[in-house]
C-alpha cells in the first residue's frame, strides 16, 4: 500500500477548507454584496458517504460566510469554524474538542494559510489549481480541481484506504 493510502487509512476526522477545495476558488458577489459559491453534488455526496462510515467531518474556513453555514447544515458538518485567519489554532480546539489525534486527521487545503493544519495533520491533501508551495508539501494531490470534484475523489480514497467503499456503495446498489 502507498504512503498515503497508509495515512488516508488512519483519518478519523476530515477536515475541508471551503474556498478552492469545496469551491472552484472564485468569488462571486450578488447585488447587495452577498457573496454567492457554487458547491458539487459530488462532494456532498462523498462528505455524507465518509459520515455514514463513521468519518467524523469538518470545516476550517478563514472567509465568514452564510453559504457555507447553510450547506454545512445540508450536509450535517456540524463542526464549522469560520472567519478564523489562524487555522491552527482554529485546528487544535476542534482535535482537542474532539479527542483525535492530529495524527488521526486529515485535511484538504489549497493555499499558504492551509500550512499549519496542513504540517500537522495525519493526512494532508491538496488539489492541483493549489498553491505551489502547498502542493510540494502535501502527501496527496487530487487529479480533480477545486469545486470540481476533489473532495470526493479524497472521500472515495479514504473510504477505499480502509475497506469501506464497497460498504458506503453496499446501500445504492441493493
Amino acid at each position: 500500500m502507498s504512503d498515503y493510502l497508509l495515512k488516508a487509512a488512519q483519518v478519523r476526522l476530515m477536515i475541508f477548507d471551503v474556498d478552492g477545495i469545496l469551491t472552484d476558488g472564485s468569488l462571486h458577489f450578488g447585488p447587495e454584496g452577498e457573496a454567492l459559491k457554487t458547491f458539487n453534488v459530488l462532494d456532498g455526496q462523498g462528505i455524507r458517504l465518509l459520515q455514514d462510515a463513521g468519518i467524523a467531518t469538518a470545516i476550517i474556513s478563514a472567509r465568514q460566510s452564510a453559504i457555507v453555514s447553510k450547506r454545512a447544515a445540508d450536509l450535517g458538518i456540524t463542526h464549522v469554524r469560520q472567519g478564523i485567519h489562524d487555522k491552527q489554532s482554529a485546528f487544535l480546539s476542534l482535535i482537542a474538542e474532539l479527542d483525535i489525534p492530529a495524527a488521526a486527521c486529515g485535511f484538504i487545503g489549497d493555499d499558504v494559510i492551509d500550512l499549519p493544519v496542513l504540517s500537522r495533520v495525519g493526512f494532508s491533501v491538496s488539489v492541483p489549481n493549489g498553491h505551489a508551495e502547498v502542493r510540494q508539501r502535501v502527501d496527496f494531490v487530487t487529479t480533480a480541481g477545486g469545486g470540481k470534484g476533489a473532495v470526493r475523489e479524497i472521500c472515495d480514497i479514504i473510504l477505499r484506504a480502509q475497506d469501506k467503499y464497497d460498504q458506503a456503495l453496499a446501500r445504492y446498489l441493493s
